[in-house]
């Protein structure tokens, strides 16, 4: 990444394309989305994150991720919109979540601290501001987790070291986009008030 350090370089986020719940509650994998490559990272390096991970262990959506990164970091797309490019530095394409751990461990000597999130309010939940305290310390790595599809398997929230509490709208229906979510949660952690 060129340039200074970023304000909040112990956080980064990342994707799950795998393992994720489908409408039946079945796992899946599923495909990554140009808009979701794009917006999220514009987020991230908006809020000043250090990283942002694609994770996904489809071989061919790995390709199709790089592809597309590349297009914005080489050539052409670099000089046509070089705030795009800026914002595209801070990807890295990876197949399972233990490797994105593994990478955040290498990079800061220590274990980060795994923050899943989704759309239901779960029994361990943590607030937006007890998670602001907690990021603070930025001798901590911080990872927060989004999911695809219908969200997160049980089992990656099992491994979660905190949850975060939900986004709540006006009324039931709660099916906020992927790339919607983490723009307000990351405003609501990072945004200046």
């Amino acid at each position: 990444m060129s340039g200074a350090t970023p304000p909040n370089a112990n956080v980064s986020v990342a994707l799950l394309h795998h393992p994720v719940y489908d409408k039946n509650r079945q796992v899946v994998s599923t495909a990554v989305t140009n808009l979701d490559i794009h917006d999220i990272a514009r987020s991230a390096r908006t809020f000043g994150l250090l990283s942002y991970y694609i994770v996904t262990p489809v071989p061919g959506q790995q390709e199709l991720a790089g592809r597309i990164v590349r297009h914005w970091q080489e050539g052409w797309g670099a000089t046509y919109n070089p705030k795009r490019k800026a914002a595209l530095e801070l990807i890295k394409i990876v197949a399972t979540l233990d490797d994105v751990l593994e990478d955040m461990q290498e990079r800061f000597g220590r274990p980060a601290r795994l923050v899943t999130t989704g759309a239901r309010l779960h029994p361990r939940s943590v607030t937006f501001s007890d998670l602001q305290h907690l990021i603070a310390e930025r001798d901590q790595p911080y990872l927060l987790l989004f999911g695809t599809g219908w969200g997160l398997v049980e089992e990656v929230f099992e491994k979660a070291d905190l949850v975060l509490e939900p986004i709540r709208g006006v009324g039931d229906y709660n099916h906020l986009s992927v790339r919607s979510a983490a723009a307000i949660i990351m405003d609501r952690l990072f945004g200046a008030r």
